[in-house]
C-alpha cells in the first residue's frame, strides 16, 4: 500500500512542476502590466506643433466685404423677350438675328454690328443644356468695334428669356463643363480672367472669377536696390509693360578694347578702343630685420 502510494506522489510531480511553471510565467505576465488607474511613467513626450493659423495684420481695420455677383440678388427675374417665340418649343428653331433684334438688352452697338460694320461678327448659336433640365439653352456672341458681347437664352414653354448677358474682352474662350459654363480672356500677355457660371434656379450667375497663369516673378537679391528683373505693374498692364525689363549686362572684350554695356548678344555692345595702361602701385617700403645683438 506505501509502495502504490508512493507511486501515485511521483505521478503527480510532473503536474505540479508545470502548474509551478505556469504561476510562475503568469506573475511575470502581470507584474509587466500596470495596475488599472496606476501612473506610469513612458518617458518624454514627443513635442506637438499646433497648426499654422492665418494672423490677420491689422485685425481691427474693417475686412472687406464678401464678393458678389454684381447685386444680381437685388435685379428683377429675366423677362420673355417680346414678339418672339420658338416653334414647337424647340430653341434651335429660333431665327437668331430676329431674336437679338427684338431683344430690349441687346445694345446700340450690337445692332450696328448685326446690320454690318468693320471688325464687327455675329457668332453661331451654340447648344448646351447650362440649367440642367436636359434641354438645350442658346449661346450666342456679338462681336462689336470695341468688344464682344455674350448671350445666354432659354425657353420657358415657347417664350425666350435671357439669362446671361456679358461683356468680355475679344479673344476670349468660352467652354462648358456639365452645365457650368466657363469663360476665359486674355487679360494680359501673361495672364487671363476665367470666370466660372452656374445656373442658380433664375438665371446664369458669377460663381467664381480668378486670375490663371501669371506664374513665378523672381525675386531680386537682398540688399539690391536696383533689381535685374522688374515685375509687370498689374494684370491690366499694356504688353511691354508685362514683360520683365532685364539690364543690360557687360560683355567681355578682346584683347586691346575695352569692354562696355552691351545687349548680351557677344558682339552689338563691344566698341574698339585703345586699352590705357595701368600705372602700377609704388613698391612698399619693407624695413630689413634689426640685428640682434
Amino acid at each position: 500500500m506505501a509502495a502504490a502510494l508512493t507511486a501515485r506522489l511521483r505521478a503527480g510531480v510532473p503536474s505540479l512542476a508545470g502548474a509551478a511553471v505556469a504561476i510562475a510565467g503568469l506573475a511575470a505576465l502581470l507584474a509587466g502590466c500596470a495596475t488599472p488607474g496606476e501612473l506610469r511613467d513612458n518617458g518624454v513626450t514627443a513635442r506637438v506643433t499646433p497648426p499654422t493659423v492665418p494672423q490677420p495684420l491689422w485685425s481691427d481695420l474693417a475686412a472687406a466685404p464678401p464678393p458678389t455677383s454684381s447685386g444680381r440678388a437685388t435685379e428683377p427675374p429675366p423677362q420673355p423677350v417680346p414678339d418672339v417665340t420658338a416653334p414647337g418649343q424647340d430653341i434651335t428653331a429660333l431665327d437668331l438675328r430676329t431674336l437679338l433684334a427684338k431683344d430690349p438688352g441687346v445694345t446700340a452697338d450690337e445692332r450696328r454690328a448685326l446690320d454690318g460694320c468693320p471688325g464687327c461678327e455675329l457668332r453661331s448659336p451654340e447648344f448646351r443644356d447650362l440649367t440642367g433640365d436636359g434641354r438645350p439653352e442658346l449661346v450666342t456672341a456679338v462681336g462689336t468695334a470695341t468688344g464682344v458681347v455674350l448671350h445666354v437664352y432659354t425657353l420657358t414653354g415657347d417664350h425666350v428669356l435671357p439669362v446671361l448677358r456679358v461683356q468680355v474682352l475679344k479673344g476670349f474662350s468660352a467652354k462648358t463643363v456639365g452645365s457650368d459654363l466657363w469663360l476665359d480672356e486674355p487679360t494680359s500677355v501673361s495672364a487671363q480672367t476665367r470666370s466660372h457660371y452656374g445656373w442658380d434656379g433664375v438665371r446664369l450667375s458669377l460663381l467664381e472669377q480668378k486670375l490663371e497663369g501669371i506664374g513665378s516673378i523672381p525675386v531680386p537679391a537682398q540688399g539690391s536696390t536696383d533689381p535685374a528683373v522688374t515685375p509687370s505693374s498689374g494684370p491690366g498692364a499694356p504688353p511691354d509693360a508685362a514683360r520683365p525689363s532685364v539690364r543690360p549686362t557687360a560683355v567681355p572684350a578682346p584683347p586691346g578694347r575695352t569692354a562696355v554695356p552691351g545687349n548680351g548678344t557677344g558682339g552689338a555692345g563691344t566698341t574698339p578702343r585703345t586699352a590705357t595702361p595701368v600705372p602700377a602701385p609704388p613698391a612698399r617700403p619693407t624695413s630689413a630685420p634689426e640685428a640682434k645683438p
